[in-house]
């Protein structure tokens, strides 16, 4: 049985329960996993789904689980050098669905009451779906800036949204009061560090495309950093198993108007001082002023060697255009790492970004005004 554990106090709890963090400090868990080496010959025979991975992932002895499909994404060229993970063509057309299919697999297997999960669309629009498959009860907290057409997405699923006034922040706290309800399972996608183990398939299927190889740098966008962090779990065991003979380098990016990791990696901190201001960024989806795992998020971009870049709107406008006349239509948010990589002076070696939301769900930024 794998056990959640505090990566700040050591308590522990059993992963069988409703708990969603921390009761001394209220941090989000971690899981005590050990994964077992992932034979790639044998995979070209298995299930076309994340649950090809068993023996990496907590949830995957039990069968059937929930599934949608998801995972196997194209892995498509832009450059000589960079290539693009297309995990906007998951089936809730974002890459959240690579987590949300573990919480809706175990909020199933606990039975619960009702699930509830937080999120600026994607994330929420992943648990409604997954939700669905699964048979179970689902609320949907969104801020109220929410594009229209993912509360459409999340509402057509069968799940209530509650729409919260204010930023991400708000939400994030209105969800929390109500997840301590008896019964209720908090599929937070920050709290629960299933959803990490489901985002570090990405890491998985570039091994498993590449011939049992990794790019030498993963740029990943991050404001929760539930993909950096997956995908920062996916190296440690690749390389832990000896399945592959080096670490890329993690590159980070966020939007500039809200980078509170950025500045806090730059300037030598361990972790974030406080809440970083919340300003209007096109890159909705990592506009995340306090996000509660920053310290796990700036051990592993050091650890791995790599750094943090920012980008501007100006250039995420730009890279949506550019990806577009590409034949890759994707939202801002989706967009950031291929603003920042484009941008930023040429690295060595190979490079890989993921482009994580569709197009359709948010239509083209905005033109900037005079």
């Amino acid at each position: 049985m794998t056990a959640y554990v505090c990566p700040r106090c050591q308590v522990h709890a059993p992963a069988d329960s409703l708990t969603w963090c921390c009761p001394r400090c209220r941090g989000p868990w971690d899981l005590d996993f050990s994964s077992a080496p992932v034979p790639l010959a044998s995979l070209p025979s298995r299930v076309n789904s994340l649950w090809r991975y068993a023996e990496a992932l907590p949830l995957a002895t039990e069968i059937p689980h929930v599934t949608l499909g998801e995972g196997r994404t194209p892995l498509v060229p832009l450059t000589d050098t960079v290539s693009a993970k297309l995990d906007f063509l998951m089936p809730t057309l974002s890459f959240k669905d690579r987590g949300a299919v573990m919480l809706a697999e175990l909020a199933r297997r606990l039975e619960a009451r009702a699930v509830i999960a937080d999120s600026s669309g994607n994330a929420g629009t992943a648990v409604a779906a997954y939700g669905a498959r699964a048979g179970l009860d689902c609320s949907v907290y969104v801020p109220d800036a929410t594009s229209p057409k993912k509360l459409e997405q999340i509402r057509a699923h069968g799940a209530r949204t509650v729409v919260v006034p204010g930023d991400r922040e708000a939400t994030a706290r209105a969800a929390r009061a109500a997840a301590d309800e008896p019964g209720v399972f908090y599929a937070s996608h920050v709290y629960n560090p299933h959803f990490l183990h489901g985002t570090k398939t990405y890491v998985y299927e570039l091994w498993e495309e590449l011939g049992g190889r990794l790019p030498d740098t993963l740029a990943l966008p991050v404001g929760n950093g539930t993909l950096l962090l997956g995908a920062a779990l996916a190296v440690e065991e690749l390389y832990g198993h000896g399945l592959v003979d080096r670490r890329p380098a993690l590159l980070a990016v966020q939007a500039e108007a809200v980078s509170p990791l950025a500045a806090a990696f730059h300037a030598g901190a361990q972790e974030l001082p406080g809440p970083a201001e919340s300003r209007p960024t096109l890159a909705e989806g990592i506009a995340i002023p306090n996000p509660p795992r920053a310290a796990q998020i700036l051990r592993a971009v050091r650890e791995s060697g790599g750094t943090f870049l920012t980008v501007t709107e100006a250039q995420i406008r730009a890279a949506q255009l550019d990806l577009a006349r590409r034949g890759l239509y994707v939202e801002p948010t989706g967009v950031a790492c291929w603003a920042a990589v484009r941008a930023a002076p040429r690295r060595p070696g190979t490079t890989v970004v993921p482009l994580c939301g569709s197009g359709a769900k948010t239509g083209l930024a905005a033109p900037a005004g005079p």
